[in-house]
């Protein structure tokens, strides 16, 4: 066989073994996930497994789409959190005001998308696709959030991190109150450290809420500018310290543009040397060539400076849907790789932030 000819076929054989009775997810996806997306989402799991849970990477998530109430908040979100493999995360307000609603103890129940909508308003039913609850669900979270952003604590300027740490806070002492366990992914990131931001804070009802407070001059305000600062904080101090940044992406939007635009504010705003993020997976059922793909592909965000050109064979978009993709990785991690020590970054937020501020001073 000439050189060309095996550079071409050195890739592993396809010839799975058939599957059989009790095989676990990591066999499975090890096994017989072997070509297109199947194929690429066992590239993303192995990426994730071997090189962004080492213990130099600092993993970020950013979570866009309706995936809390649909229960990922608590098969996929919280196991993550709790093993130490996610150190920071960007978020929709939509998917931290859902996931109030399990921490508050309130049901969410399983449907059909093939309803009479006018007759779910008329009964009082929400739905989120084939998700239903009552439509007190979203007045009795309005209220319990409003009455929370009524302390003290809350009367001050705040980043998203800030305020979602507080809400944590409250969340897991009403956990406690309730006896429940493992219910919100506000509560285990405030028990965990890892500091959940906001990108579009206005755009969900947590938001609407703040606003609410706002009209009688009470309650948190919300400062942006911060929130850029302290994420672009986060990834210039683990490039700084040697170590290397890692980004897991569920969906897209304005999460996605907003973890990634860290490194165009440390280069291009700040003027601070650096070449991007290290390690780059996306599970998507966006298309680049319609402008749907936010951020687009790993390639063309290294045109921006928000991937390292030498780190993009450490890339991978998988497009699937995230609710059958994330389960399947989450629960391969979890098999694959031991519980890291949580990084509790959000104790370390003055510390990082001061570090941004002192080095664009110099420069």
């Amino acid at each position: 066989m000439g050189d060309g000819k095996k550079r071409w076929l050195a890739g592993e054989r396809i010839d799975p073994e058939p599957l059989g009775r009790g095989a676990t997810v990591s066999e499975v996806v090890d096994g017989a996930f072997l070509a297109y997306n199947a194929g690429k989402l066992k590239t993303a799991a192995r990426l994730f497994v071997e090189k962004m849970l080492a213990e130099e990477c600092r993993v970020g998530l950013s979570v866009s789409g309706a995936l809390t109430p649909a229960g990922l908040g608590r098969s996929v979100l919280i196991p993550l959190i709790k093993a130490g493999f996610v150190d920071w995360i960007v978020s929709t307000g939509a998917n931290l005001y859902h996931d109030v609603h399990f921490g508050l103890g309130l049901a969410m129940h399983r449907g059909s998308h093939r309803i009479d909508d006018r007759v779910l308003r008329k009964d009082g039913v929400v739905r989120i696709y084939d998700v239903l609850f009552d439509y007190d669900v979203l007045l009795r979270t309005d209220a319990y959030l409003r009455e929370v952003m009524l302390g003290d604590e809350f009367q001050r300027e705040l980043s998203t991190a800030e305020l979602h740490y507080l809400l944590g806070k409250f969340l897991a002492g009403r956990e406690e109150e309730l006896g429940l366990e493992d219910t919100c992914v506000l509560s285990t990131a405030y028990r965990c450290g890892v500091p959940c931001y906001v990108s579009s804070p206005g755009d969900s009802s947590i938001g609407m809420n703040v606003a609410e407070l706002w009209l009688s001059e009470r309650g948190p305000r919300i400062d942006v500018a911060r929130d850029v600062n302290e994420t672009a904080a986060i990834v210039y101090e683990a490039k700084r310290s040697g170590q290397a940044s890692g980004v897991l992406i569920l969906g897209g939007g304005s999460p996605k543009n907003f973890m990634l635009q860290t490194e165009p504010q440390i280069q291009e705003v700040l003027g601070l040397d650096e070449r991007g993020h290290d390690y780059f997976v996306q599970i998507t059922d966006a298309r680049p060539d319609t402008g749907g793909l936010s951020g687009a592909t790993p390639s063309e965000a290294v045109s921006w400076g928000k991937v390292d050109p030498e780190k993009l064979p450490d890339s991978v978009v998988v497009y699937c849907d995230t609710t059958i993709a994330a389960p399947l990785l989450t629960a391969y991690a979890l098999d694959r790789h031991e519980p890291r020590s949580p990084r509790r970054l959000y104790d370390r937020r003055e510390q990082m932030l001061e570090r941004l501020r002192q080095d664009h001073a110099a420069k």
